[in-house]
């Protein structure tokens, strides 16, 4: 009876080979066919050296586990169909051995089994070792098989990057050094995106170049070369190199695929990258792979793999890995350069959507704060500003739109374009969220966001708060205090058909106004009221480290106020605004009322006559007797109420002039014929600054003095 031997291969792959049994932990079983045996001879013992081989597959009656059924009938194994064989079993030059010696049938001193010459095989070179081949031998391909998980480690590496240096150093430490002992990566400078259009010539720049790290990367399951000595791959590579039309490098680039350097074309082209003199460092033959970078339109780089020449040189599959490793680069560096665009038009878009600096205001002091969700959506619907009014007042806002998209952070620039519009007019805060309301629904149905809306006067010391379904605002008192100020509620803005109400509080000098945004104070892990309170706790704390009659400073109080964030990702944007109510002092103003009759100018001088000598500022007299009589009398020409004239006394002198009239004065150039028109050109040549504000009831005129 014939049989079939079973000869046990060991191999490393994962996966058991094609025709071996996945369940046996020892590897894949190679069949292989042997000539007829005489009957009743016995089998070949198998087994572990130093074991007692026992009787290969017996049982109780005397059949074999391996046998073949129908062996008999087949003397000569079948070439037309041939038993499938594992890919990762290598080659057995010098006979196929294995843990318990040489197969039987096989000649000695070769890989050719007994009787493959009488069956008139051919012997044919394998494409990767140069030996010959039988049909029915093992061939080496494990290495391809490491190939393929290589390529799929390294694309996963390069795929895993956002933004251009971590795609360009995936690549790098993906290549380095499993499959090269260094690499050049050159692109585009400056790099196109989307699909415009460059302008001026080709010129590529080195952005990485990387050799053998102390620190191997295994990461492909692929055993790397032994690091090399330092050699002359160090010195390979220049700056910046411009692509001449027609010239070697730009017929090669232009040719896309990958190449060896040892060809007359990437050897000419070689110069130009590198630079003169430099190209003698790239190692002879087939150690050197130049591989064109090329996006979703036109070539953005290259890439240069060197191999040392300790380690054996490339070969033409090495092409194609060098292909799919430009392949992914190139296109997630065109990614990465798309994304990098957006995310700067959104950044760029943020950021002039929210006041670049805050004014300057009369008896307050201000400081604001913005974190955006997370650094990859920087985009966002929150705002604050701060709007000087007529009479030193200052109003303060803050708003947020529901979303974090563009279009949220669109919708809050145009409602804080309204919001600033509106502020001008000097309407009530409840008017402003009103008007608000009714522009959020012309935007859309779905439109909506809460606000804040308060307008602080320095002189009275009193705050006006309107809310439309915002979190209220909190009061740290000079002595440390902190208070949830009661405000009504209100509905977001966008809700349509509803009332808001405004309420009036004391502004007390020294204390401490906190506006932010639902972000500040509730995620996933507290809600809104928590929130509010451990706020109000921080705030409290904080005031007592600078002691009762030193309010904290207000920088180091906003930043004091983010810490109760933690570390980790926010849920949402957030925009903070504090106000340090300083006030003016009673004795710092100077309030009066006019008739509107001639004598109107000639008693407003006397009195801010009187005003400064009484404040020690009579270097002042001159310029200021000057400019209130010129606008004073441009003021009760038209007014048909009493005129207001006040004085201000801060870091600078402010005078402010009041009428019935909603019409701006402008300032023109008074020809020689006029007998007036000249007015506001002495206020402008004279005045610190000046300016024209409407109100509801008419319009002030003011102008600034610096102090002597």
């Amino acid at each position: 009876m014939d049989s079939t031997r079973v000869t046990e291969h060991p191999t490393s792959f994962d996966r058991p080979p094609t025709g071996g049994d996945p369940a046996d932990p020892r590897g894949a079983l190679l069949r292989t066919p042997v000539p007829p045996r005489a009957p009743g001879a016995a089998l070949p013992a198998q087994g572990r050296t130093g074991e007692t081989p026992p009787t290969a597959g017996a049982d109780s009656s005397g059949a074999f586990e391996h046998s073949q059924p129908g062996a008999e009938q087949a003397a000569e194994p079948d070439t037309h169909r041939p038993r499938p064989m594992s890919d990762g079993v290598p080659a057995q030059p010098g006979g196929a051995q294995t843990g318990a010696g040489t197969v039987p049938g096989a000649v000695p001193g070769s890989g050719t089994p007994a009787g493959a010459e009488r069956r008139g095989a051919t012997l044919e070179p394998d494409r990767r070792t140069g030996q010959p081949t039988t049909p029915g031998q093992p061939t080496p391909m494990r290495r391809d098989g490491d190939r393929l998980r290589f390529v799929g480690a390294a694309t996963r590496r390069i795929a895993r990057g956002m933004d251009l240096d971590e795609i360009v150093m995936g690549l790098c430490r993906a290549t380095v050094p499993t499959f090269a002992d260094a690499i050049l990566v050159y692109l585009r400078e400056p790099l196109p995106v989307g699909d415009e259009r460059p302008t001026g010539p080709l010129v590529l720049r080195l952005r990485r170049t990387d050799r053998i790290p102390a620190e191997r990367d295994t990461e492909s399951g692929f055993t790397p070369a032994a690091q090399p000595e330092p050699s002359e791959l160090d010195t390979v590579g220049s700056e910046l190199c411009e692509v001449r039309p027609g010239s070697a490098l730009a017929e090669v680039l232009r040719g896309v695929r990958p190449v060896f350097t040892d060809t007359p074309a990437a050897r000419a082209a070689l110069p130009d990258l590198l630079g003169d003199g430099r190209d003698f460092a790239v190692p002879d033959g087939r150690r050197a792979i130049l591989a064109p970078l090329r996006g979703r339109r036109r070539v953005i780089g290259a890439a240069l793999f060197l191999r040392g020449p300790e380690r054996v040189a490339f070969e033409a599959d090495d092409l194609l890995v060098a292909a799919q490793l430009a392949t992914h680069s190139a296109l997630g560096i065109d990614k990465a350069v798309l994304y990098g665009r957006e995310a700067y038009i959104a950044d760029e878009l943020q950021r002039t959507m929210l006041p670049e600096n805050l004014p300057r205001c009369t008896g307050v002091r201000l400081a604001s704060r913005y974190l955006p969700a997370a650094e990859t959506a920087r985009v966002g619907g929150d705002w604050y500003d701060a709007i000087p009014l007529p009479g030193s007042r200052v109003a303060l806002v803050v708003g947020d739109v529901m979303g974090h998209s563009m279009t949220s952070a669109a919708i809050m620039g145009q409602l804080r374009t309204t919001a600033q519009t509106l502020a001008g007019l000097d309407l009530p805060p409840q008017e402003v969220l009103h008007h608000l309301d009714e522009q959020a629904q012309h935007l859309g149905t779905d439109r909506m966001a809460t606000c804040l809306y308060a307008v602080y006067d320095p002189v009275s010391h009193r705050i006006t708060v309107a809310n439309a379904g915002h979190p209220p605002p909190v009061l740290l008192h000079l002595g440390g205090h902190a208070e949830v100020l009661r405000v009504p509620a209100g509905a977001p803005i966008g809700v349509g058909g509803v009332d808001f109400e405004a309420v009036e509080l004391d502004a007390p000098a020294g204390a401490t106004l906190l506006l932010y945004t639902d972000g500040l104070v509730e995620s996933r892990l507290r809600d809104v009221w928590t929130g509010i309170e451990q706020l109000r706790e921080r705030l409290a704390a904080t005031a007592q480290l600078t002691g009762p009659d030193h309010p904290p400073p207000l920088e180091a109080l906003c930043d004091e106020v983010l810490d109760m964030l933690g570390p980790g990702d926010r849920d949402d944007d957030i925009a903070l605004l504090a106000a340090r109510f300083d006030g003016i002092a009673p004795s710092d103003v100077a309030y009066w009322f006019l008739e509107p009759e001639d004598a109107a100018p000639g008693r407003a001088r006397r009195l801010a006559r009187r005003a400064l000598a009484r404040w020690g500022m009579e270097d002042l007299t001159d310029s200021v007797e000057l400019l209130v009589s010129e606008v004073v009398t441009n003021a009760v020409r038209y007014a048909t109420k009493p005129v207001t004239l006040r004085l201000l006394r801060t870091d600078v002198l402010r005078c402010e002039v009041g009428d019935d009239v909603p019409q701006l004065p402008r300032l023109r150039q008074a020809r020689a014929t006029d007998e007036g028109g000249r007015g506001l050109y002495l206020v402008n040549r004279l005045a610190r600054r000046w300016g024209a504000t409407r109100l509801s009831t008419g319009k002030v005129v003011w102008f600034e003095l610096n102090r002597g």
